[in-house]
């Protein structure tokens, strides 16, 4: 297939035919930045994965590494179909040479799939890797057609990973072993719900019963239909991926209905502190997965920066707690930083692909090496996995909370500060 990138390229390589000709020709100056787009969910109901985006740009544009980039940001608005036109943006109007994206399938997956079309390299992060590998297959249905991708890389952690955290915290409380699940009519939920690639067997093999109402539209205002389904089930523990407002809405028609899990560990919705402060007393030991926190025992290779120095800078520059995507969108700019020192031609996207594959790298959130540990054979190439653990949400005496590490089982270098303990 002959992609723009491709003809751009070619053309440029035959400049001095296309002068002559009186057409003008495409050339990288001597010296030139190297232009990197980058795409997230900045406003919309998403918009809490990417509220470190702007002190993690500067920082990294601050760096000697980064000095040398041009970053062109887009706003995905936590829009699918916004996501794949502000790709083409970047590909065709403002002619980068590759694209970082962040922040579920709603903006990681068009953005991936608009790149691997055209042919421009892209860095994927901040989404489970089944929903994005297995979610732009043409048939997610069937395995036997599942193809890697040439351009498109991610690195995240998996549903299987998820399942063991969630089980390992669950584990840990005297339950019935009833679960309620939350999936919504998203890419994430349509994943995390699949009743054969889901989260549901995996909890099934370890004993659970999980109770699945059916998918929900994102932004609903009326959960009684999956309250009525968790009472009747005497489910004792909620879990699902969920949008930040829809679980604040959940969570208080639960309480206004009287239903009281002794575990509510909920990915997505979880993830910042502003979405428990909402809540008030009734987020005290909410839980969740987490990714990244200011004790994970990795470094920067950027600026050599440890995870709990760039999470105390993140609050000294801009007075707000630390969240888990400050660390993810870090490494992005790590990636982007390491590949593009290691090709001869950054607008050869075929060198730059190749280069993102062979990465063996040290980061803020872990070795990033696309060398198929951990994964299936058919997402070996594209994917690399990345450390997780379980958290709860303790509410302090002056209201303030805080991520604390109930489990690590799955990632025994990451500190616990504390065991899991039953809602109230």
């Amino acid at each position: 297939m002959l992609t723009r990138r491709k003809f751009l390229h070619s053309t440029a390589a035959t400049g001095l035919t296309l002068a002559a000709s009186g057409l003008a020709a495409p050339a990288i100056a001597q010296g030139a930045k190297i232009k990197l787009g980058y795409v997230s969910p900045q406003s919309g109901p998403l918009a809490g994965f990417a509220e470190s985006d702007a002190y993690n740009i500067a920082a990294f544009l601050a760096t000697e590494a980064g000095a040398n980039f041009d970053v062109v940001i887009k706003d995905s608005q936590s829009n699918p179909n916004r996501a794949a036109e502000v790709a083409k943006e970047l590909i065709v109007d403002d002619e980068v040479d590759m694209i970082l994206v962040s922040s579920t399938p709603e903006t990681t997956n068009p953005v991936t799939t608009t790149c691997e079309a055209e042919g421009i390299p892209v860095i994927s992060t901040v989404a489970p890797w089944q929903p994005w590998f297995i979610g732009q297959q043409g048939n997610p249905g069937d395995p036997a057609t599942w193809t890697p991708f040439n351009f498109g890389f991610h690195f995240f952690w998996g549903l299987e990973d998820v399942i063991a955290v969630f089980l390992n915290m669950w584990n840990q409380l005297e339950t019935n072993k009833t679960i309620g699940g939350l999936f919504p009519n998203d890419a994430d939920g349509n994943a995390w719900g699949d009743p054969n690639v889901g989260v549901g067997p995996g909890f099934s093999a370890a004993g659970y019963t999980l109770t699945d109402p059916g998918r929900y539209q994102n932004l609903s205002d009326d959960f009684s239909a999956q309250i009525n389904a968790f009472k009747a089930a005497n489910a004792q523990i909620v879990t699902g991926v969920v949008i930040p407002p829809d679980f604040t809405t959940f969570w208080n028609q639960a309480k206004q209905q009287g239903f009281a899990p002794k575990a509510a560990t909920v990915a997505k919705a979880l993830l910042f502190p502003q979405s428990v402060e909402t809540l008030g007393e009734a987020g005290h030991n909410l839980s969740s997965e987490v990714w990244w926190t200011n004790t994970h025992p990795f470094a920067s290779s950027l600026n050599g920066k440890s995870a709990g120095d760039l999470a105390a800078d993140f609050t000294a520059q801009t007075g707000r707690p630390w969240t888990q995507p400050i660390g993810f969108v870090h490494a992005l700019f790590e990636m982007a930083a390491n590949t593009m020192g290691r090709v001869d031609d950054v607008t050869d996207a075929e060198a730059v692909a190749a280069a993102i594959a062979a990465t063996d790298l040290d980061t803020i959130v872990g070795k990033i090496a696309f060398n198929g540990a951990g994964l299936p054979p058919f997402a070996a190439a594209n994917v690399c996995k990345t450390p997780l653990v379980g958290g709860q949400w303790r509410r302090g005496a002056d209201g303030a909370f805080s991520l604390v590490v109930v489990d690590n089982q799955t990632a025994p270098a990451v500190p616990t500060g504390g065991v899991m303990e039953a809602l109230a």
